[in-house]
């Protein structure tokens, strides 16, 4: 298994975990809300899916909208990768690796696979390819780009990046980038610097929207594929990190208990979920049909 010291180091620069995890990795679970309405949706009752004391996180539906992927991390062992089946609320471990980490789980567009960030046993953390059913050996995409943190496919082919800087705390270190990079050809270009986590396609465009770190916060910002300018759209909400789009092309955050939609420029709250025990959401993620959106939360059982 990966070692303590690994694991650290791997969450300083990967995930907002670094300031917790000498206290002990916190205790989250994968949420879920239905969406229903055109335009600005109307958010139904959040179901917790994963309800454990554990690391349950980085939520991915399947192409096919029947499950959802997710980061699990028991005990002090590795992650691996689940598949929770939505209709029985089945879980198995998809990767079920004994000494790497697999993390960010995310449905590729042939429908058969998801491509994932594996902490390799040295501790290099690049990109791989994994058969969602099936004895498939796990396979390398992107050889010479590490370290990825997260990913999104922006088309067939093209991959957006979140490829890490330097460790948290390190005094004018290089900050994360922002690169563009095709499977085919295996390299990457930088597109922006000082990015966050959140990396999102941005439905009926050629685009993928990212969070931009500035002197006056952060600014979701939407990057052309074609011309590869990129355009603030908004300023993230307080206590915001992540942001998705609806299909109608809605923009969404989570803060606090609240989801929040970006409307006529500012953001308006559409739901308030604290009635049903959520705290402090994070990472989004919205079905293929529009008709779900699942989020992570606190767990409201742990100590």
């Amino acid at each position: 298994m990966i070692g303590r010291s690994v694991m650290i180091s791997v969450f300083s620069v990967a995930a907002p975990l670094a300031e917790v995890l000498a206290q002990g990795r916190p205790s989250t679970d994968v949420w879920m809300v239905s969406l229903e309405g055109h335009g600005v949706p109307r958010v139904g009752r959040a179901e917790n899916l994963t309800h454990r004391v554990g690391y349950d996180n980085q939520p991915a539906f399947t192409l096919d909208g029947t499950a959802i992927l997710y980061t699990v991390i028991e005990g002090n062992g590795p992650s691996d990768i689940w598949r929770l089946d939505l209709a029985t609320k089945e879980r198995a471990n998809v990767t079920r690796t004994p000494v790497e980490s697999e993390y960010s789980a995310t449905p590729m567009p042939d429908g058969a696979h998801f491509s994932s960030v594996r902490v390799e046993a040295d501790s290099t953390q690049r990109l791989w390819r994994f058969a969602l059913r099936g004895a498939e050996a796990p396979a390398l995409l992107l050889e010479g780009i590490k370290p990825v943190g997260y990913h999104v496919w922006a088309s067939d082919a093209m991959l957006a990046l979140y490829v890490l800087g330097a460790p948290l705390g390190t005094p004018n270190g290089p900050p994360a980038t922002l690169q563009l990079a095709d499977v085919r050809i295996g390299t990457g270009t930088v597109m922006a610097r000082d990015i966050g986590r959140a990396l999102q396609k941005i439905p009926g465009r050629s685009a993928i929207s990212y969070l931009q770190n500035g002197s006056t916060g952060g600014w979701i910002t939407a990057l052309d594929l074609r011309t590869g300018e990129s355009t603030p759209i908004a300023k993230a909400p307080d206590r915001s990190d992540y942001h998705v789009w609806t299909r109608d092309g809605v923009l969404l955050a989570g803060s606090g208990s609240r989801i929040l939609a970006w409307v006529d420029g500012r953001w308006d709250v559409v739901a308030d979920l604290a009635v049903d025990g959520v705290r402090n959401i994070s990472r989004l993620a919205i079905s293929p049909k529009g008709d779900r959106l699942a989020f992570v939360a606190e767990d409201r059982a742990a100590p």
